[in-house]
């Protein structure tokens, strides 16, 4: 099958989410803001802002995978250097977060020098290993090795020097919670080891949608005998993902039958099932992010395809895509994007540089941290203009 041409809305999607990522990350720095916009408490039944940001991520790397994977066949890679490419991206995704969540968690009287210093060395090895060399013009003379090593050597020293927890009980490195970007590894490792398997079979999609939803539900209530089953690090990741290879699954079909002038239709008829689910559920274990329940796994899925769905009558049936040029970087630029705060807030606070309380508050800090969100794309921008990108 030859690959479906560039979906404009996906890019757009991914570009909107990082944005509004970067955003809600920023509500720390603010007071006196609606709740609406934060996350909601963990025994609060109420879905805000930023609980449907990190599962609409998940859903566009559902979107990404079957794509990306046709695309590598059609360019004649083979399927084992895709599982490898795979495996690699993963395990690139799960050490980030590994790291970024222990920086949380890290007490830094037990450092040798400031955390601080600690958050932008990490940052530092990340770009260090994983940087898109073969894009750069900058710096030829040093191998690409080395600058690989470098920066393998400095997770090592950051790892070696870690603690959390108290002097009288200091604590090294955990998996926790393994991070935003651990959880985006491993959901995106099994769901683009499925793919690569079935490729765009839509039955065994639709029959693996349902499945990792019924096991979201399954960690909640006894299904069968098997109370408290896991799927890895969570089936409510992987159903999210799983949800976007079926979208992209089902453009692929359609278009193929030269049926795509409908998909709008199927995306919102899948957005009203999963929200009308979602409420049907939500009296039994109610809407909450930090407990990953059905409810909220699904009303976040019916609300992604019909965000979706919006972006592809915009974006690709009415072809207007001019208007998201401001934060394109975001949507091809991703990772990078994610990073470049990871600089931002611990040179601030070793600087010493903070900003007056009015404008940290009311609606006043909420445009300032929308600015601030902003601002982050156009660096990421610079970076482009400097061939520096991740390559994960």
């Amino acid at each position: 099958m030859k690959s479906a041409q560039r979906i404009a809305s996906i890019d757009i999607f991914r570009a909107i989410t990082m944005f509004l990522m970067i955003f809600v990350n920023d509500l720390w720095t603010l007071n006196d803001i609606p709740a609406w916009l934060g996350h909601a408490e963990a025994r609060e039944d109420r879905l805000g802002l930023a609980d449907v940001v990190f599962p609409a991520f998940l859903f566009i790397v559902g979107l990404s995978i079957p794509f990306a994977i046709t695309n590598r066949r059609d360019v004649g890679s083979t399927d084992l250097s895709t599982f490898f490419h795979i495996l690699q991206r993963s395990f690139a995704l799960i050490v980030m977060g590994l790291f970024m969540v222990n920086f949380e968690n890290i007490n830094g009287d037990l450092l040798p020098f400031s955390k601080y210093y600690w958050e932008i060395l990490m940052a530092l090895a990340i770009f260090l290993v994983w940087t898109n060399y073969r894009s750069r013009k900058v710096m030829d003379v040093i191998p690409d090795w080395l600058m690989e090593v470098l920066g393998i050597l400095i997770f090592i020293f950051l790892a070696v020097i870690y603690r959390s927890g108290t002097a009288d009980s200091p604590e090294w490195m955990q998996t926790r919670w393994w991070g935003i970007l651990g959880l985006i590894g491993w959901a995106y490792l099994l769901n683009a080891l499925i793919y690569l398997m079935m490729g765009p079979r839509i039955l065994l999609a639709t029959i693996l949608l349902l499945f990792f939803h019924l096991m979201n539900v399954q960690e909640f209530n006894e299904i069968v005998g098997f109370r408290g089953m896991r799927i890895m690090i969570g089936a409510s990741n992987h159903a999210l993902v799983m949800s976007g290879v079926f979208a992209s699954i089902l453009y692929m079909k359609m278009k193929e039958k030269n049926k795509h002038h409908h998909f709008l239709w199927v995306l919102m008829g899948l957005a009203a099932v999963f929200i009308i689910y979602a409420y049907a559920v939500r009296p039994y274990w109610g809407i909450s992010k930090i407990g990953a329940t059905p409810s909220w796994t699904a009303i976040c899925t019916g609300i992604s395809f019909a965000i979706y769905g919006l972006l592809y009558l915009i974006a690709d049936i009415y072809r207007k895509t001019s208007w998201a040029g401001i934060i394109a970087p975001a949507g091809r630029s991703t990772l990078t994007c994610y990073l470049v705060p990871y600089y931002y807030y611990p040179l601030m606070a070793l600087i010493g540089i903070r900003l007056p309380m009015y404008l940290r508050e009311g609606y006043i800090g909420i445009i300032k941290s929308l600015l601030f969100a902003l601002l982050i794309i156009l660096i990421t921008r610079g970076l482009e203009k400097l061939n520096i990108r991740l390559k994960v």
